[in-house]
């Protein structure tokens, strides 16, 4: 499906990448910019919000093709595995019809795949007139592919985060991502297993959709092997107007991925304010800075996270350090900011 909001004063732009959020409630990054477009009288066109992952190649290929006198800029989203194909494809498709394309690199599995595929990687990356990263990782990993990478943060309204000071945390803790294999959700239970009989009230939420690959089975048996399970809630998928909400329920949050880019959770959490313990993935370390804004500890390493959690919990100062810092930090991240280096970009490649 397709979305057109025309404006004369603005060259209209076509946004390629995931529009599930109407089926998934996950609203992705490539929504949140088409929004904040439109609010700001942009004209946009976007693709594709199908399920089926062929259906939603076709879709961003005939929109490409059908729509081709209705867009003056495109804006494609890059991902690694069978996506990269997607970005290939209507890359290809672009630059036969002569329209400039701004490509948006995402996935902290990227530089891996790049690895694997350095010539495929630099044959995209050279024909967009532009290319873009969210993250610090991304730019200093995928330069040698190009190096004129722009950084443009992926962006929140702070508006919506009601920020809390977590000055004297409780034993809340809360996870939000999908449930995937990737984000190792099964590391959390097994942390919070390890809290128990040092914090008697402790409980743990892990918020997201099941992405079906067993994850979220494994997550609520490893609950149960470990006697936690009636410590564990589970609310689902949730919108997006909900997880400030839900976010503020907690004072600690646990990112146990395997791999990460600037993961949004993560910002989200700190525009919250929470205490955040993530793994030092990826990107993560560009993002966060140990014992400054954040906890850092080895991936899957359940001792390590609840070690972390326990000083949180326990040490004079180092919460509301923490909140504090990581407040401040998310402020560059707002759209009020990031928004109008887009729009300067838009306006740039059009003229």
């Amino acid at each position: 499906m397709k979305n057109i909001h025309s404006l004369k004063t603005k060259s209209p732009v076509l946004l390629v990448g995931d529009f599930l959020s109407s089926s998934v409630r996950n609203r992705s990054s490539c929504e949140e910019l088409a929004a904040q477009l439109i609010v700001s009288d942009w004209p946009v066109i976007t693709t594709s919000s199908e399920l089926d992952r062929i259906a939603r190649l076709l879709d961003m290929v005939f929109t490409v093709l059908r729509r081709r006198k209705d867009y003056v800029i495109a804006q494609t989203e890059v991902y690694s595995g069978p996506a990269f194909v997607w970005a290939e494809v209507v890359c290809g498709l672009l630059k036969l019809l002569n329209k400039p394309v701004i490509l948006t690199l995402r996935g902290g599995k990227l530089p891996e795949f790049a690895t694997r595929w350095p010539g495929r990687v630099r044959r995209l990356l050279q024909a967009a007139t532009v290319v873009t990263t969210p993250s610090s990782y991304l730019f200093d990993k995928m330069k040698p592919y190009r190096a004129d990478l722009q950084i443009l943060p992926n962006a929140l309204d702070l508006n919506r985060y009601h920020f809390r000071w977590r000055s004297k945390p409780r034993p809340r803790l809360i996870w939000l991502r999908a449930f995937h294999n990737v984000y190792n959700p099964s590391l959390a239970p097994r942390v919070l297993s390890l809290l128990t009989g040092t914090f008697s009230d402790i409980e743990l939420t892990m918020v997201g959709p099941d992405k079906g690959d067993g994850s979220l089975k494994c997550t609520k048996q490893a609950a149960t092997d470990l006697n936690v399970i009636d410590r564990l809630v589970l609310p689902g998928c949730i919108s997006k107007v909900k997880v400030p909400i839900w976010l503020n329920t907690a004072d600690i949050f646990l990112n146990t991925t395997n791999a990460d880019n600037a993961p949004v959770s993560v910002i989200e959490a700190m525009a919250c304010g929470l205490c955040v313990v993530s793994t030092n993935v990826g990107g993560i370390p560009y993002l966060l800075t140990h014992e400054r804004d954040a906890l850092l500890v080895s991936p899957n390493d359940p001792e390590a996270m609840a070690s972390a959690v326990r000083r949180i919990l326990t040490e004079p100062g180092l919460a509301e350090q923490l909140s504090r810092n990581a407040r401040k930090k998310v402020e560059q991240f707002d759209w009020s900011v990031i928004l109008p280096q887009w729009e300067a970009m838009f306006m740039r490649i059009a003229g």
